[in-house]
Formats: C-alpha cells, structure tokens, sequence
C-alpha cells in the first residue's frame, strides 16, 4: 500500500463477521463472520489495505443484498469502499462457512452479544459461531474476538475449541473503537490498536495486519486477552460516565440560573479533564454505551462488588431521556391531548440509521401515550423507525414539514441539517413558536429574537 493511497483513504468518511488469513509476500487473506456493523467495516478497511476478505454470515438475505451492492447499514463512505475492494477482487461474501474458512491463518469473530435480560452479555451467537467453525478450523488458525465479550470468554472460547477439535487452539482479543458516523476514519487512523494474545507469534500476526494503519506512530498494545476483554468495557464505561455526569449537571444548573456552556467552557480548558464527551443533551443511546455499562454493571456483581457508580451512570442516563417530555408537558400544563408535536433527529446520533435505545424513541412513546400527533423527520434514519410505528407518526421529507401545524418542536438529534434554520418560515409553518432543543444545537439568543420560546438542556 503506497503512502498515496493512504492520503486517498483518508478523504473518505466502518456487525459482525468471520474475516479469513492467509499471510502471502505482499497481503493476507482473512475471514470474518458476522456481516453487522463492526464486521462489515472491518472486512472493509482490510480489504483496503490489500488483504483478501470474506465476510461469512447466516443470513442469506444479507449476503444477497451485499453481493449486490446493497449496504444493510448506514455509514458514511462505507458503500464506496465495499463497491471499489469488490470490484478489485479484495471482498467477497458467503453463507458457505466451510469454503471460507478451511484455507485461512486468521479468523474474526464479529457476531452480536445483545444484553441479556439480567443486563449481561449474551454470548449465544458467539458460541453458535465457534461451534460451526470448529469442524473447518485449521490447526494453525487464529481465531481473533473482534466482539465486546466480557472478561473471561477468551477463555471460556478456548476451552470450547479444545473441546470440538480435540487439540489446543490459539484465540486472540482485539477490541473495536468504532464511533458510528466516523467508523472508517477511527478503523483507518485509529488512536490505538490492541490486541490480547497468550504468545509472541500470534500478536506479530496482528502487528502485521495492521501495520497500513499506524503510520502515524499510534501505539499497538499487546496484553492478556482478559486486560483486552477489561478494556473494552472500562473504555465505553468511562465516556458513559462522562456524558450522564454532564447531563447531571446540567440538570442543576437549571435550577440555579446558570449555564452549562459557560461552566462547560470553565472546565474544559483544565488539560485534566478536557471537552471531550461534556455535551449536555438528552441522554445517549446506540448498540455499545447501554449495553456495555450494564454488562459491566453484572460482572462487578457477578464478582461481589457493587457497582455504585456504573449504577448511577445508567439510572442518569435513562432520567435523561425523559427531560425533553417533561419540559413539553410543564410548558403546555400537562395539557397535550390533541396537539401536535414536530420532532426533528430520530438517530441516536448524527451519521447514522442506528435508532437503537435512542432518546428519540422515549420521547415519541410518551408523546403518543399523552393523545399528541407526531411529525418527525431525520435525514436517513426514518425508515428504521417506520418499521417500529407504523402509520402512527407523520413522515416529512423535509425538516420545515414536520413542524407544518406543530404546536412544538423538539429537536433530539444534532444533525447539521437543523443547525441554521428559515425561522421565518419555520415560524410561518408551526401553530405556535415554541422550541425544545434537547442538544443545544440552535443559537438560543437567535431562536428568541426571531420570536421563538426557547427551551434547550442546562440553561438556567
């Protein structure tokens, strides 16, 4: 891969699959299975980087649609990338575990861990999984976790692995990072690499594999598969923490006449805390920060710790997506019976169709529950919620005809779209002027001087 073409990738803008390896002089050839969100832009990224990929997944529906170009999930530059490695004969897909699998070095295992009911990962898929590759593993393979797993299933794989085969298997760790929206920068320039190993030769194979991507000097951390399982949590656990801790905050200073961007800006300049993730707003959502904080909220329980914090985090984080109904209901006097209600953002966040645990859909259940009508809009996310709601929400096509007869506005996703409305037109299409901005996107000051009530998140 020459320097060029890394300066091409990087002007683009990454769940599960089997990728497969094979190391020849100039690439590997790699399997991956699960065709979800992280197995689809990891066989993706190291196709671009010259390696073969085969993308291994059950679901022939989805292998159909990729074979044909259609790409299942949303996500910036994602179907580009998948269109130009299949053409150069670098991806492919199947449902043929056996084919994919028997010729490689490396495999990845990138299927699903849903919560349990008890907030636990469920690893049935991943088991499922090793028990089907099992009878076509090669005695050298590597068979690499690209999963969030809790700690211990490294081990608790390894174990399965001897069982099926009747020999001893190398498994390795190697977490993912990927923020929707941005997976293929995070994949292709990624702050760290790590990978959790129990020998030297499995961790230069990795090393090997992503060396196009750390270029720049980014480190590649070798450690034990339970400190790679560990770190992963604690990862999505700690920017958690910091989001609910904001939105607390922010919540206080409501009540106490002061801003939460001026405090904001007061704390962020101290280098030991920083910006990052100190964006009040109306909670987070999406398939990792939910269901990564309680699965570690079970294993400190599992181990006789009582997860205070991690607890706290959660319950905050659920309180918060309730804030945007609240202040609607306070402003009408719990009147909203018959009154029509525009919101704009349906995605958990900008950049992507994900509407999984998404603030929006708290709001719309409890907006309906209350007898309102609701006219959403979202730039590519409507279609995932039309399969949730049905006829039940008006669909606009643009963001001024959600708010046509609206009574409010309640903005949930800071897409870009929404930032600098018409607001006299905007103004003209709604019933009353009234907006409650649950990320502080819109310029208050502006809002209110082109005649519009104005609610956002910690303005006191």
């Amino acid at each position: 891969m020459t320097q060029a073409a890394w300066y091409i990738i990087q002007t683009n803008t990454s769940h599960c699959f089997i990728v497969r390896f094979e190391r020849t002089p100039a690439r590997m050839k790699i399997a991956i299975i699960g065709t979800g969100y992280v197995g689809l832009v990891t066989g993706t990224c190291f196709s671009e980087s010259g390696s073969h990929v085969t993308c291994v997944d059950i679901d022939e529906r989805k292998i159909a649609l990729l074979k044909k170009g259609e790409i299942p999930i949303y996500e910036p530059g994602l179907a580009e990338l998948v269109e130009r490695n299949v053409a150069a004969g670098r991806l492919d897909f199947t449902t043929d575990m056996a084919a994919a699998i028997q010729p490689v070095r490396m495999i990845f295992l990138a299927v699903g861990t849903p919560a349990a009911k008890d907030g636990s990962a469920d690893l049935q898929y991943m088991l499922r999984a090793v028990e089907m590759l099992a009878p076509h593993l090669h005695p050298r393979a590597v068979v690499v976790i690209k999963s969030t797993v809790p700690v211990g299933t490294n081990a608790l794989i390894t174990r399965r692995l001897r069982e099926l085969t009747k020999r001893d298997c190398e498994v390795a760790n190697n977490p993912e990072f990927l923020r929707e929206g941005a997976a293929l920068t995070d994949f292709q320039s990624p702050d760290r690499v790590i990978v959790g190993v129990r020998s030297d030769e499995t961790g230069e194979l990795l090393k090997s594999l992503y060396e196009p991507f750390l270029t720049t000097g980014n480190p590649f951390l070798t450690m034990s598969p339970e400190s790679a399982e560990m770190t992963k949590y604690v990862a999505n656990a700690m920017l958690s923490t910091k989001i609910s801790f904001i939105n607390e905050v922010a919540n206080l200073c409501e009540k106490l006449a002061a801003d939460i961007d001026d405090v904001r800006r007061g704390i962020g300049y101290d280098r030991r805390i920083g910006f990052e993730f100190l964006m009040p707003g109306v909670g987070y959502g999406g398939s990792c920060f939910p269901k990564d904080v309680r699965a570690l909220s079970s294993l400190a329980r599992a181990c006789g710790i009582e997860p205070l914090l991690l607890e706290a985090v959660n319950e905050v984080n659920d309180a918060q997506k309730r804030i945007l109904y609240a202040k609607i209901s306070a402003y009408f006097h719990g009147s909203l019976s018959g009154r029509t209600i525009a919101v704009w953002g349906l995605a958990f966040k900008p950049k992507t169709d994900d509407i999984r645990e998404a603030s929006s859909l708290v709001l719309i259940d409890e907006l309906l529950a209350a007898g309102c009508s609701v006219r959403v809009h979202d730039p590519v996310a409507m279609d995932n919620v039309k399969k949730l709601y049905g006829d039940k929400l008006f669909y606009a096509e643009q963001p001024l005809e959600a708010c046509t007869g609206a009574d409010a506005l309640a903005l949930v996703t800071e897409w870009g779209d929404y930032r600098d409305p018409e607001w006299d037109e905007l103004r003209e299409k709604m019933k009353q002027p009234v907006i409650f901005d649950g990320r502080n996107l819109l310029h208050a000051a502006e809002a209110r001087k082109n005649g519009f009530a104005y609610f956002g998140v910690g303005k006191g």
